[in-house]
């Protein structure tokens, strides 16, 4: 629980505490100060007590919400599970297309992005739309790499493993200029994704 929650609950006791002082005590306390003020009708006691009870609802609600708020912005585990396991499935078996001139440098950020959109899309309406990070290992290549996958607020890790392999019967060839035979080739690659608890 942060401090502004516990702010809020500690001035909605006090807001209770106060309302709940009986009248007598009060015109008592009152008239040791001040002894000429007016005697205060009891209309002005019932008037007080709402108003106190009501700011003490107000603070207790705004307690709520604001728990609300930071559960929505936060991964549990069971979600994070849940999210990695179906992106895994999802990706499993997919193809994708490469850089024509077959410069892989980029993978590591590719792959990662890939991931990560994946299990985002996957955390379901209750997990946050974002705060997943997938990082990769040193060991990593094109072909072959893991990734830790973490999410804020959860204490779970995830290895995801992401083989790709070169699939030359999906490649694209764009038609040429003016119907003439196209000289550039889109390379393919088919993707073989399991994850495992735990990281990398």
């Amino acid at each position: 629980m942060n401090t502004l929650n516990v702010i809020l609950i500690v001035l909605a006791a006090g807001l209770v505490a106060m309302g709940c002082v009986k009248a007598d005590r009060v015109r008592g306390w009152r008239q040791s100060f001040n002894p000429s003020a007016p005697e205060l009708p009891d209309s002005a006691f019932v008037a007080a007590r709402v108003v106190l009870f009501g700011m003490a609802g107000v603070s207790i609600f705004s307690v709520f919400q604001f728990m609300a708020v930071v559960a929505d912005a936060e991964w549990s585990d069971d979600e994070l599970t849940s999210a990695v396991g179906q992106a895994t499935a999802e990706l499993d078996g997919t193809s994708r297309f490469g850089d024509i001139f077959g410069d892989d440098s980029g993978f590591e950020e590719e792959f990662a992005t890939m991931i990560e959109e994946e299990v985002v899309e996957n955390g379901g309406g209750g997990a946050p739309q974002s705060g997943v990070d997938a990082g990769s290992t040193a060991s990593n290549k094109p072909s072959d790499a893991d990734y830790t996958v973490m999410a804020s607020g959860a204490d779970a890790a995830f290895c995801v493993h992401v083989v790709r392999t070169r699939s030359k019967d999906g490649d694209y060839e764009p038609p040429g200029i003016a119907g003439n035979p196209g000289t550039v080739t889109v390379p393919n690659y088919d993707f073989a994704v399991t994850s495992r608890k735990g990281a990398c």
